[in-house]
């Protein structure tokens, strides 16, 4: 008896001597790529300016600051809003009016407010604040002949190496398509629109 209550105890000791090791958490940090990717995302559908700010929402998330500039747009929408309050890395400024542009006839003032967008872009592009650029709405600003292409081309080739630069808008043009790295289309299946259902907060700003 007292032989199997040794090996008893012999079993147990060796049990408890097989405890798993303790293995230490790293924690993972981002780290930023060499090639700055260009991305566009244009199309006839809803959903543009939306997957650009998931886009930026992502990338401060991984402690990147993002700079938005906002061609043809005036108002406060809640992503601005949203920036504001509690998003520091996340800085986002308006070149426009809260009112529709004649594309064929654009006021004087709708082409200078967006001139002066593009040299703010141009700005924070070149001041190494930041780790992406989103310049929404500006494909609209080209086709609507508020800013010049070449201008917008030679801003793409010459822009930071790590920077991250994504142009949101429909008719994106093909010198645009051509330069970038990812161009994604949205097509409008269905709007609510059609249905009558106005725009409303949340939802178009």
């Amino acid at each position: 008896m007292k032989t199997t209550k040794s090996k008893k105890r012999s079993v147990s000791k060796t049990v408890r001597k097989k405890k798993s090791p303790v293995v230490k958490k790293v924690k993972k940090t981002a780290v930023k790529t060499a090639k700055g990717l260009v991305i566009v995302i244009t199309g006839n559908g809803k959903g543009k300016t939306t997957a650009a700010f998931g886009q930026a929402l992502r990338a401060v998330g991984q402690g990147y600051r993002v700079f938005v500039l906002q061609f043809m747009k005036g108002r406060k929408y809640g992503e601005f809003i949203a920036a504001e309050k509690y998003l520091p890395h996340l800085t986002i400024r308006m070149s426009g009016l809260d009112s529709f542009v004649m594309r064929d006839n654009p006021a004087a003032i709708d082409i200078e407010l967006a001139q002066k967008g593009l040299a703010a872009a141009q700005k924070a592009i070149n001041s190494g604040k930041y780790d992406m650029v989103i310049l929404d709405e500006i494909n609209v600003a080209l086709d609507f002949k508020l800013i010049a292409l070449p201008d917008v081309i030679e801003l793409i080739k010459n822009k930071p190496p790590t920077l991250d630069l994504i142009l949101t808008g429909r008719y994106a043009p093909p010198e645009i398509i051509g330069l970038a790295d990812t161009v994604s289309e949205v097509q409008e299946v269905k709007h609510h629109y059609s249905l009558g259902i106005k725009d409303r907060a949340g939802i178009e700003y």
